[in-house]
């Protein structure tokens, strides 16, 4: 099945693109050279990926899928949540967003948190969606090189090491991400098997 991806986040569709397999053809925004920023106008998860996906099936008319991830903090009341990407500014500078949440905790001995991802999927105008967590804790600072985002000070329950200090593989065989991603792949594969 032919799938667009509706993001822009070029880290996000590289995932992706290792989760999906030769059974699907993964299409992104930028291969139809569409630059417009998507919407997220909600706070919760699940809306902005339902918005982004809509939109973008309404403008091409093609099956599509979006995501949105959090990083939910129980200290911080389930912040940063649906404005992870934003936390410290509109300009989305992930450096600055760790070191807001690395200040925000600097004092506090709670350091439990949780990734979530919703996946919303669009076939033929109809709705879908898939949930994946992943729980953890934040770090009292950032360690690793890979990744991106949160994942210097995000590790894994039962790791002693950070999503950054892990390769692709490593990453995706436990993230949220990919635990969204399996629960809509199983669905596509049991339903629309050729």
């Amino acid at each position: 099945m032919k799938l667009l991806f509706a993001t822009q986040n070029s880290n996000k569709v590289k995932e992706v693109m290792r989760m999906i397999g030769s059974q699907h053809e993964l299409i992104t925004l930028a291969d139809l050279h569409y630059e417009d920023e998507l919407e997220e106008s909600s706070l919760q998860l699940e809306e902005n990926a339902l918005e982004k996906a809509n939109h973008i099936f309404d403008q091409f008319n093609m099956n599509c899928f979006s995501e949105d991830t959090g990083l939910e903090i129980e200290a911080l009341e389930g912040a940063p949540g649906a404005l992870s990407a934003r936390y410290a500014g509109e300009d989305k500078d992930p450096i600055k967003n760790m070191d807001k949440v690395l200040f925000e905790l600097k004092d506090n001995n709670n350091r439990n948190a949780r990734f979530r991802t919703v996946i919303a999927l669009v076939i033929d105008g109809k709705e879908f969606l898939y949930e994946g967590i992943i729980k953890g804790k934040i770090t009292n600072d950032k360690r690793g090189a890979n990744g991106f985002g949160y994942d210097p000070i995000f590790q894994p329950d039962g790791f002693e090491i950070t999503f950054a200090e892990m390769n692709g593989e490593e990453k995706n065989a436990i993230s949220h991400r990919a635990l969204a991603f399996a629960k809509m792949k199983e669905f596509l594969e049991s339903e629309f098997a050729e």
